[in-house]
Order: C-alpha cells, then structure tokens, then sequence
C-alpha cells in the first residue's frame, strides 16, 4: 500500500497534496542525505515527497499544513486515538516532549499536508495505519 492514501477530497488512487516552502526544503534535503547512511528506504521515501512538493515562499506557506515547528494533531482512524505532536530537525526531537523528527517514519509521512488529509503510514511494526490531520498550529520559532 502507499503511504498515502486518498479522502474524500482526493481522486482514488491520488495522494494529499504537499506544500512546503523552499527554505525548508533546503534545509531537509541536507539533512536527508545523512539519511541515506543508516535509512535508504526511508530516505528515498523523504526524498520522494520533497520532488512531489508545491513549494512556495515561506510567507506564502498557508498556516494548516505541517512544517518544522507547527504542531500537528491528527487521529489514528483505527483507534480513534488522537496525538498532538511538533514536527522539529533531529537534533531537536524528543519524543517525551511530543517533539518528532522529521527523519521518522512518521515525520516523512506528515510533512507538507494539510488539515483534513488522510495517509496511510507504516509504523516501526510495519504494519500500515490510517492517520488523518485534524489540525495545524504554530508551535515555536525554527530557524531554517
């Protein structure tokens, strides 16, 4: 199954739309290349994402979709489980502080969609999950 899947916005077989803005992209296209030492499958997944991206100007980022430092509410449709998290850089992750990574599985799959997108993602099990994104905050300052 693809990472993504489609909702009632999207087309069957279409995956959500990504925006990123270009300072953003810039900076985790550098980090994904230390990637590719320790997670190639999932680097070339970071990768793939980021070639399929409307980018647009940081001002221009609309304020629903996740970006480094936005929280992020979305809900596990199997459990009904919400989680609120902020998407940060590595060195800022910490997963007791709902602060993930951007290099996860889950940082992948959640980068540049906006609220209301539903995705599937396979977590660290690999079993895949659909996970939608209620909502999108300005969590914190990141400096790109």
């Amino acid at each position: 199954m693809s990472k993504h899947m489609t909702n009632s916005r999207n087309r069957p077989g279409r995956q959500p739309k990504i925006i990123l803005d270009q300072a953003t992209v810039h900076r985790i296209e550098a980090l994904g290349q230390r990637l590719y030492q320790s997670n190639p499958t999932l680097a070339d997944r970071l990768f793939g994402e980021l070639g399929r991206a409307r980018l647009v100007s940081r001002d221009k980022l609309p304020a629903n979709v996740v970006s480094l430092g936005r929280r992020v509410t979305y809900r596990d449709e199997a459990t009904g489980e919400e989680k609120v998290v902020v998407l940060t850089s590595p060195e800022d992750a910490d997963i007791s502080q709902q602060r993930i990574s951007v290099l996860t599985p889950i940082g992948v799959a959640l980068l540049g969609l906006s609220e209301g997108a539903q995705f599937g993602w396979n977590d660290r099990t690999g079993a895949t999950r659909s996970l939608t994104v209620l909502r999108v905050e300005a969590a914190e300052a990141v400096v790109i």
